[in-house]
């Protein structure tokens, strides 16, 4: 086993037809199975082969709707090991038939990763891996490749910010997986290929490289700091598996260095994928509270509630969209209720009108979810308008002993910010703290005695 962790987890052993062969027959069997009993657990419906459609799938949309919270977390996290062993392992079997090691990287390409697969299931090994070249360098070297990687990588990722977010309208996997990693791969590729450095020195020039193309970002006012720092964690993780990869193809692949434009053309065909995404299906969040009060009384301050103090909360100082009020035009289904934000009013015409009993509402009309900070006064990157959409919303009633009132509150949105495994952590939480503002708040003003 621990041999196997090695082969699966590091660059020490060659990867010859028999280990790769092997490897994805085992490994494919056994993350089908998990996958599978999460899905089923968590839904009731049966997973097949052909819902992956590709390896960063699991890390995507989800097609079953008002999946439990937990499921596609879960799902992301059990994935990224088996792409970690995929792209490396493929890298090593490319070194050993004597092909580049930067073909590793079209894995991560949708249909492209089959052939990639197959081919290298097929080729015969021609040259054994070479061992590292670990020859020390004067300080002075450092500094001007540093720099000149550091560049490659910040271009990559401002002209993938180009391409997707503005040229496709896509914020997905290509923008948040494919594209850290392939910064990571191609600066320390640079840093290494010369002047090879140690680990520790490769990870700290990809992590200024992350951090110098966000500080762009803020300051050229194509996206905010709130935005960049949920994205931060995902980009720096991505960016540190790429960069071991690229180092190790800088000590090892004696190929012409052209070839690292492989990885520069996978990104590309990664966002054309990602245009072709079919829309997410909803999420539903769920939030309850027990109110010392009945449900009549209650109902009277869900369909319309007074202004709601300032909030306290930290993330709702940072910039986040919070709830200050709402009230209602008309009366029973066809009225139309309006909750007002920091950031502008929800349209909600009402859908179903039960008094006491339940109280549901599309969203025709939704604000801007946030407020970005930045040095600029007005911020507006594409993702705010569109990519994170409330849908309907609904209040239930359940009347509990000592004419206590159980108040649920749900709401359903979609989001297309991809991989959604990681954003709807963001937007889960989000939502369930705009529910219990709204929530306490009913509580508070329900149990207030009337006079």
């Amino acid at each position: 086993m621990k041999r196997l962790l090695r082969l699966w987890f590091t660059f020490e052993y060659r990867v010859g037809r028999r280990e790769y062969i092997v490897t994805g027959l085992a490994l494919a069997p056994l993350k089908y199975a998990l996958d599978a009993l999460l899905v089923w657990l968590a839904t009731g419906r049966v997973w097949t082969a052909l819902d992956y459609l590709h390896p960063v799938d699991l890390l995507g949309r989800r097609a079953a709707p008002s999946t439990p919270g937990w499921l596609m977390p879960t799902l992301a996290l059990w994935t990224m090991p088996f792409l970690w062993i995929g792209v490396s392992m493929s890298m090593r079997r490319a070194l050993d038939a004597g092909r580049s090691a930067w073909l590793a990287l079209l894995f991560f390409v949708p249909a492209v990763n089959y052939a990639l697969m197959a081919a290298l299931s097929l080729l015969p090994s021609r040259v054994r891996s070479v061992g590292p070249r670990e020859t020390r360098r004067p300080y002075e070297h450092k500094l001007p490749r540093a720099l000149l990687s550091m560049a490659a990588g910040v271009t990559i990722g401002l002209a993938m910010l180009a391409l997707s977010a503005y040229r496709f309208a896509s914020y997905g996997v290509a923008l948040f997986f494919g594209t850290p990693f392939v910064m990571g791969a191609l600066t320390a590729f640079l840093f290494n290929k010369q002047y090879p450095s140690t680990a520790k020195e490769t990870q700290e020039v990809t992590l200024a490289t992350v951090a110098i193309t966000g500080g762009v970002i803020l300051f050229s006012a194509q996206e905010g700091a709130v935005c960049l720092a949920m994205a931060a964690p995902l980009a720096i993780g991505i960016a540190a598996m790429g960069a071991s990869l690229g180092r190790h193809v800088a000590l090892r692949d004696q190929s012409h260095a052209a070839n690292v434009l492989v990885a520069i053309a996978v990104l590309p065909m990664m966002a054309t994928a990602d245009a072709s995404r079919a829309p997410t299906v909803l999420r539903e969040v769920r939030s309850a509270i027990v109110v010392d009060a009945p449900a009549a009384v209650v109902w009277q301050h869900v369909i319309a509630f007074p202004p709601l103090p300032d909030p306290s909360e930290l993330v709702f100082r940072f910039g986040i969209a919070y709830p200050r009020s709402a009230k209602i035009v008309g009366h029973g289904v066809g009225a139309t209720r309006y909750c007002i934000f920091s950031t502008g009013s929800f349209v909600e015409p009402i859908t179903h009108w039960e008094p006491g009993k339940r109280l549901s509402f599309d969203v025709t009309t939704q604000p801007r979810p946030l407020h970005e900070w930045s040095p600029y006064r007005d911020v507006a990157p594409p993702h705010l308008d569109g990519y994170f959409r409330s849908r309907r919303g609904e209040f239930r009633f359940v009347a509990l002993p000592g004419g206590r009132t159980r108040l649920e509150g749900s709401t359903w949105y979609e989001m297309r910010l991809y991989p959604e495994g990681y954003w709807s952590l963001f937007g889960d939480a989000l939502i369930r703290r705009i529910h219990y503002r709204v929530l306490a708040h009913i509580k508070r003003v329900a149990e207030t005695p009337q006079h």
